[in-house]
């Protein structure tokens, strides 16, 4: 087995592992640049977003991988904020389906998601698509930074518009729950939350409500996924890391961040490591604009 189809890992009650054959889930500069020169190349999607920085747009303009398309995280993959669904809440599967067929994503044909921060931003994309029943569709390892580092060639400028795609989203591809689940999740199961650690701490809130995180969570920043070079850790690291976490005991995993941007990269990285995890959408931005529940500080659980 490929170690980017990994074994899905599931524990029973007994944290004896339940495996099923995952999917591929990341994609390498090198494969990526054979592809784009077949003759059926997948639909490749820049997702330039991060928190505090308006101008994924021109970051795309400035220079992408040839044949890339944009994708505005703020509008295309998210609803429109509220108190309820927090800062980033799942868009509407008619409005996804909508986007992704500007795309030009097509049935049957492979998609690959990049951007300029680790695959941080893009992992949104990566996730609602698998959510909405595409099954190709995987990460380019080491985002843009890993197409720079080969030499390869960026174009700049922003293309037509492809072809309009055909593809048809059906929900409940991956996992999502809510505060409640998450709440329950972090008392029956594990809960993870993807943010830095000093905002896990409650040291800083830069953007939500209440600093802190959710009783019973468990801290697991989103950075310590890659390598120095922005690539995911193997397999066999990240497995010890989430294992280190309570991962290989608990029946259910769960992840949040801030506004369940970051947390889709912490189920990449679980689902390279072997496990499946449910995504909690609305993550802290959600939790803590609910004054009823309870936010923890400091390093403990």
């Amino acid at each position: 087995m490929s170690p980017n189809t990994p074994a899905t890992t599931r524990a029973t009650t007994t944290g004896t592992p339940v495996t099923t054959t995952g999917t591929r889930v990341t994609t390498s500069v090198v494969e990526l640049a054979a592809l784009l020169r077949s003759e059926l190349p997948p639909v490749l999607l820049d997702v330039r977003w991060a928190l505090g920085d308006p101008h994924g747009r021109a970051h795309y303009a400035a220079g992408h991988i040839p044949g890339a398309v944009y994708v505005d995280l703020d509008t295309e993959l998210a609803a429109p904020p509220s108190a309820e669904g927090g800062r980033h809440p799942l868009p509407a599967l008619t409005d996804l389906q909508a986007a992704a067929r500007r795309w030009g994503v097509r049935e049957g044909r492979p998609v690959v998601v990049y951007d300029d921060l680790g695959n941080t931003a893009a992992a949104r994309a990566w996730w609602l698509l698998r959510y909405a029943g595409v099954a190709e569709v995987t990460l380019l390892d080491g985002a843009l930074g890993a197409w720079r580092a080969a030499g390869l060639e960026l174009e700049s400028g922003v293309p037509g518009a492809p072809a309009p795609g055909d593809v048809v989203l059906r929900a409940g591809g991956l996992p999502v729950t809510d505060a409640d689940g998450a709440a329950e999740l972090a008392l029956t199961g594990l809960l993870l939350d993807a943010r830095a650690a000093e905002r896990y701490r409650g040291e800083v809130e830069p953007v939500d409500p209440r600093a802190g995180h959710i009783p019973g969570a468990v801290s697991a920043p989103t950075g310590e996924n890659l390598t120095a070079d922005g690539t995911f850790r193997s397999p066999e690291e990240l497995r010890e890391r989430f294992t280190a976490k309570g991962a290989g005991e608990a029946e259910r995993v769960g992840v949040y961040c801030g506004s369940g941007v970051t947390a889709a990269h912490q189920i990449a990285a679980l689902a390279l490591a072997g496990f499946e995890a449910t995504l909690f959408p609305g993550s802290w931005s959600a939790w803590s604009a609910d004054p009823v529940r309870p936010a923890v500080r400091g390093g403990r659980p």
